[in-house]
């Protein structure tokens, strides 16, 4: 949704993306007049291409390692009037299949953005059958998801799960599959990486933080592809007494925009403006 980002963010002083990934919406948005743009990414491959990338920006891009939520008022030089958040995974990782993102390739099943901490791995071979369930369930949105759990309980009861090949084939066999219909794995895929990555607790712990960031005037933007993530974000704008809102209902992708990047059929953009001081 780069034009709709623009519109809302182009021409500002200074943006922070706080997801930069590869650094697409970064470029467009340096290219529309942005002063300065910080890129913020947990993902260290994500920065090394963000910033050879965007080297021909000189110092007007300035990468910065963390999670979003760590993010405080120094992360740039000076106000900052523009914040934006890509969420989600981003097509880089799950083009890349040593990750251990994508269930149509096979690798480790890692899907670590940092690359440290537990992996999708440790969680599928580790967790109670019921929890495994109920978080497949909560984060995937997987109706079938006990009938999953059990499967994979009864497969790392023979050898422990480590690859994504071996994962996909386990659901594959525990729900069947369509012919033509979408891969009956990728709700368990997004569950154990939103899970792995902690996202909801990070978006969470982060928005608060990026509007106390922004000047007075100053501008937040969000695009969600997940509901928890998309309902967070509208409660937390309703919320916040500092925020007018601009979207009274989310934006989404052209019919035309779908057709070049299938990702963008569920993605919900909201935007907001911090409200000027009181004289």
């Amino acid at each position: 949704m780069v034009r709709e980002v623009i519109g809302f963010l182009g021409g500002r002083a200074t943006v922070v993306d706080m997801t930069v990934g590869a650094g697409g919406h970064a470029g467009a948005l340096l290219e529309a007049g942005v002063g300065l743009l910080v890129g913020v990414d947990r993902d260290p491959s994500a920065l090394a291409l963000a910033s050879q990338r965007l080297a021909t920006f000189g110092e007007r891009f300035r990468p910065v390692r963390a999670r979003f939520s760590e993010i405080g008022p120094n992360v740039a030089d000076g106000a900052v009037d523009g914040v934006l958040f890509d969420l989600g995974v981003s097509s880089m990782q799950l083009d890349t299949p040593e990750r251990g993102f994508s269930y149509r390739e096979d690798g480790p099943l890692d899907m670590r953005m940092s690359q440290d901490g537990p992996t999708a791995a440790d969680l599928v071979n580790s967790l109670p059958q019921d929890e495994l369930a109920d978080l497949i369930f909560q984060y995937g949105q997987e109706p079938k998801s006990r009938r999953i759990a059990s499967a994979i309980v009864r497969e790392r009861s023979r050898s422990p799960v480590e690859t994504t090949d071996r994962l996909a084939g386990i659901v594959v066999g525990a729900v069947g599959r369509r012919p033509g219909g979408p891969h009956p794995a990728r709700r368990t895929f997004q569950a154990l990486r939103i899970a792995v990555n902690r996202e909801i607790e990070e978006l969470a712990a982060s928005l608060p933080r990026a509007v106390d960031l922004l000047v007075p005037g100053g501008r937040v933007v969000v695009i969600a592809y997940h509901s928890l993530e998309d309902r967070l974000v509208k409660q937390t704008f309703r919320d916040d007494e500092r925020l007018t809102i601009l979207t009274k209902h989310p934006r989404t992708a052209s019919d035309q925009e779908v057709d070049r990047n299938p990702r963008a059929r569920a993605a919900k953009l909201r935007a907001a403006d911090r409200a000027e001081e009181a004289a």
